[in-house]
């Protein structure tokens, strides 16, 4: 343990000495504050603080911090003199999974677990309960990142109460974390029949976007943050419509929907690593750097991380960048501890930064446990960057083919595939892969942006060459690629 802490000190240090010597890019060691992180006096979380995150826990909605502890408080106090209310211990468990996500607290889910194991084992007959505690370890499982464990909960709880609509939500997670998008479909149809609101609505954008029907998924969300019960929960959905925003390659409106997300709710720390992907895109760096650091300061997430250090790497500051990659890796190894997976996050940390084999493998892993989009364009990536070109295009093909799934316009996976199609001698294929990335987000990636263009450069424009026609006719002939 002491080990530990002395690393944690020494890379703190590092990060506190590269912070110094960034110069005009980096504002020094102290990092300025936005003008809504200054200090600010809060109003007195009331009693019905409780009772307002409750509301949110069991409709599977985003809670805010404060009134989440309040919950917490006052379930831990009651169920230490109600050991068998199973109700209390299932809010509790929900409880804590939604604190772990808000926080990147893992130590959150361990509790979380025990919490829900009790609530199933002192619920008795009673079907409300049970499927409380089965849906709250659902998303406990999808929290985790273990999908299988996901659907096995959620598919548990549909057969105790199938029309209970708060069961789908979580289902759908795990489908899609698995790949099974004929399931994805079924089940947001019968959450659709089931139910409405904001939760339901943003969970629809959720499934719209994977299929690249962004209009659709963009009208949800903004449903969804008009019909909020809280500011937490239209901070959320306001979250989740600049992404939409930046995935479209738009970082003006995406930078102001995440400003008015920290707004409304301080604690909201994906819509302030948000901030730093936009500002980065909009040429504001000092900002961004600073908008990264402030997020990772309130939500130690190695996504944030690992797009700092990409930020840092584009701007020169190599050892910066490393530090941030040293930073994900042990990230990764804490968060193990509580069960969390993070292979894919680190298999894509090693093939643009560290050992690509290691990736492949990690990835092959990943893909035989949870065959999802998201891990097959990864894989496929990590292939290419450790030399096997052929293999590395079937993955690469299968994140982007919307007839099993790939319908999602990502301009990343746009660009792994071109820049595999190029190596493998398919030109014509890659530069329309190249175009597409940098027509669908033309500031994807601070790193690959440049890549991109200078590979499509290279390949130059098509050949002007003669229409060939069939002997005969006029008819043109379908053009080589």
């Amino acid at each position: 343990m002491e080990k530990v802490q002395e690393e944690r000190r020494r890379r703190t240090g590092r990060r506190v000495l590269i912070a110094a010597l960034a110069g005009s890019l980096v504002l020094g060691a102290a990092v300025a504050l936005w003008p809504w992180e200054r200090p600010v006096t809060r109003p007195v979380v009331t009693p019905a603080a409780g009772a307002q995150a409750l509301s949110a826990v069991v409709a599977g909605a985003p809670a805010g911090l404060p009134e989440l502890g309040t919950l917490i408080g006052e379930r831990e106090a009651w169920v230490r003199g109600h050991p068998r209310d199973a109700r209390a211990w299932a809010v509790l468990g929900a409880a804590y999974v939604e604190q772990g996500r808000r926080t990147a607290d893992a130590a959150n889910y361990p509790r979380a677990e025990q919490a829900l194991r009790t609530s199933l084992r002192v619920a008795g007959t009673r079907k409300d309960v049970q499927v409380a505690a089965l849906d709250g370890m659902a998303a406990l499982a999808n929290a985790r990142r273990d999908f299988p464990a996901a659907r096995a909960w959620g598919e548990a709880a549909l057969k105790v109460e199938p029309k209970r609509w708060t069961t789908y939500p979580p289902l759908l997670d795990a489908y899609t974390g698995l790949g099974d998008y004929k399931a994805v479909k079924r089940t947001l149809d019968r959450l659709l029949e089931l139910h409405s609101g904001p939760a339901v609505r943003a969970r629809a954008a959720a499934v719209y976007r994977d299929r690249g029907w962004r209009e659709d998924a963009a009208a949800q969300l903004s449903d969804a943050a008009a019909g909020a019960s809280s500011p937490a929960e239209r901070a959320a959905w306001l979250e989740r419509a600049g992404e939409l925003s930046w995935e479209r390659g738009d970082p003006q409106d995406a930078l102001r929907r995440f400003q008015e997300a920290v707004r409304i709710d301080p604690d909201q720390r994906a819509a302030q690593a948000g901030q730093g992907r936009a500002l980065a895109a909009l040429g504001r760096t000092t900002e961004a750097l600073n908008a990264y650091r402030v997020a990772l300061a309130k939500q130690p997430c190695p996504q944030y991380a690992l797009e700092l250090g990409e930020l840092y790497e584009s701007i020169g500051l190599g050892e910066a960048a490393r530090v941030e990659y040293d930073a994900v890796r042990e990230r990764v190894r804490e968060v193990a501890e509580a069960g969390v997976d993070e292979t894919l996050l680190l298999g894509r940390l090693e093939a643009d930064h560290g050992d690509a084999r290691a990736a492949v493998q990690l990835l092959r892993a990943e893909w035989r446990k949870q065959p999802g989009i998201e891990v097959a364009d990864a894989l496929g990536w990590a292939l290419h960057r450790a030399g096997q070109d052929k293999e590395a295009l079937r993955f690469a093909t299968a994140a982007t083919d919307p007839v099993h799934g790939g319908g999602v316009r990502s301009a990343l996976y746009a660009y792994h595939r071109g820049v595999i199609e190029r190596e493998l001698e398919q030109y014509g294929a890659a530069r329309r892969h190249l175009q597409e990335a940098l027509r669908v987000n033309p500031y994807f990636s601070p790193l690959h942006v440049p890549s991109a263009r200078q590979a499509l450069a290279a390949l130059g424009e098509p050949p002007d060459v003669p229409v060939p026609t069939v002997e005969g006719s006029k008819e043109p002939q379908d053009e080589e690629g």
